[in-house]
């Protein structure tokens, strides 16, 4: 590899890949002096990460050898490209691109011109659903942040991630992928974001973001409830298999089972439930019972650490106290949540999941693709569609119905297609 002076020195290559300021006009220009200099065979690959491939390459002669190839960054760490077709994109281009990526040891996807492509799209729940959360004052950073990680499986948290990016790079590509839907609200930007920005705290590279970089400032403590009763009686529920693991570790569990619907376990006079979407407050007046405690979804109930608990507000602080009390000698730390709905990775998993959807519904990338594309380009622990199946279709819709009718909002309508598969029957893998 080597540096040139001057563009006439691409004369004789292959291809190119642009990677200059993500403005239309930047990259349209650029191309078009590319075109007078290259051969008519020449690949012209754009490492854009939010512009139209369509527009770029619109008012060039040759509009079909002109593709998407998005790196992640860093891009000699991260393993994924996104090989992005335009209107105009020629197969063969867009095949060629592919192989090219693959060749290099980059695990390639198709996607189509649409914004944010695929990651970018997805992605965007993981960050907004944690902004709301802190918005309604559900729980602080740090506990959002913990119970993200390890609850969720995800590497980072969504407040550490922000920072890492960066809140003005963040908040722009939310702004960019907003507008580019014509003010869609399930892509609605933070307030708290915003206010970030415009006070320069932008993360890491400032020393303050959502947290404070600076060498003596103290780490932020999660709130982990330490009001703790030892219960006298576990009675386990018939709840869904996928939560056998978390009814395993209540190991002291008496021989009785209870066939209340959902039921996780009740802990002397508490009734333990994994969340729907609801809040506590309104699945207990739904069933009639007092005290409702509700847990947080898990990747793994058999291996997290932490998981977040809230209640009804008109629970008992005994009843409560007895349901901390025993996930705490299960080995979970019990992180308090005010009672929001959906709670924290429910809520933003069911909507990655519903966002990955409707990218498919859309025809913007295959299934297999989008789940490759969120484990290798943002490290997520499942890809959205396999960790849809994993929870049940039905268990989704609900969610996202409980959360769509609590909010009265068409942020969280429920994907087209999570809808037919539900009625079908049927799973996206």
């Amino acid at each position: 590899m080597r540096s040139v002076p001057d563009l006439a020195d691409f004369r004789s290559v292959a291809m190119v890949i642009e990677a200059v300021a993500e403005r239309l006009d930047v990259k349209r220009a650029l191309f078009a002096q590319l075109e007078e200099i290259v051969a008519e065979r020449c690949i012209l690959a754009t490492n854009t990460s939010s512009i139209s491939i369509t527009a770029i390459a619109a008012q060039l002669l040759h509009p079909s050898r002109v593709v998407g190839m998005h790196f992640f960054n860093p891009a000699p760490m991260m393993a994924l490209v996104e090989v992005v077709r335009g209107l105009a994109t020629s197969d063969d281009i867009a095949q060629c691109v592919h192989a090219t990526a693959s060749a290099w040891g980059k695990r390639a996807v198709y996607a189509k011109s649409s914004p944010g492509f695929i990651v970018n799209r997805v992605a965007r729940p993981f960050y907004a659903e944690a902004l709301r959360v802190l918005n309604k004052q559900g729980a602080d950073v740090a506990s959002i942040d913990t119970v993200m990680r390890d609850a969720g499986g995800f590497r980072m948290g969504p407040f550490e991630s922000m920072d890492l990016i960066g809140h003005d790079v963040n908040f722009a590509v939310t702004r960019s992928v907003f507008d580019a839907y014509f003010n869609d609200p399930r892509f609605t930007p933070s307030l708290i974001q915003q206010e970030l920005v415009n006070a320069g705290f932008l993360g890491r590279k400032m020393g303050l973001g959502f947290y404070d970089y600076s060498a003596d400032a103290a780490k932020p403590a999660t709130s982990v409830e330490t009001n703790t009763r030892m219960p006298s009686t576990i009675v386990l529920g018939e709840a869904a298999p996928l939560y056998a693991a978390l009814q395993a570790r209540l190991s002291n569990a008496d021989e009785m089972r209870s066939d209340m619907p959902g039921l996780v376990a009740q802990i002397d006079d508490a009734y333990l439930f994994v969340t729907d979407g609801r809040t506590a407050t309104e699945r207990a007046h739904a069933m009639g019972i007092t005290n409702v405690v509700l847990i947080d979804l898990a990747l793994d109930y058999a291996t997290t650490l932490s998981i977040a608990l809230t209640r009804t507000l008109q629970c008992s602080d005994d009843a409560y106290a007895s349901v901390a009390g025993a996930l705490s000698r299960c080995g979970y730390a019990a992180i308090c949540f005010a009672d929001v709905a959906g709670m924290i990775v429910m809520r933003t998993v069911a909507m990655l999941i519903n966002e990955a959807a409707d990218a498919i519904n859309q025809g913007v990338c295959s299934r297999a693709d989008l789940d490759l594309a969120m484990e290798k380009g943002v490290n997520y622990p499942l890809g959205p569609l396999a960790w849809g199946d994993r929870i049940d279709i039905d268990y989704v819709h609900d969610v996202l119905k409980h959360l769509s009718m609590h909010y009265g909002e068409d942020r969280y309508r429920v994907s087209p297609l999570i809808a037919a598969l539900r009625y079908a029957r049927r799973n996206f893998h």
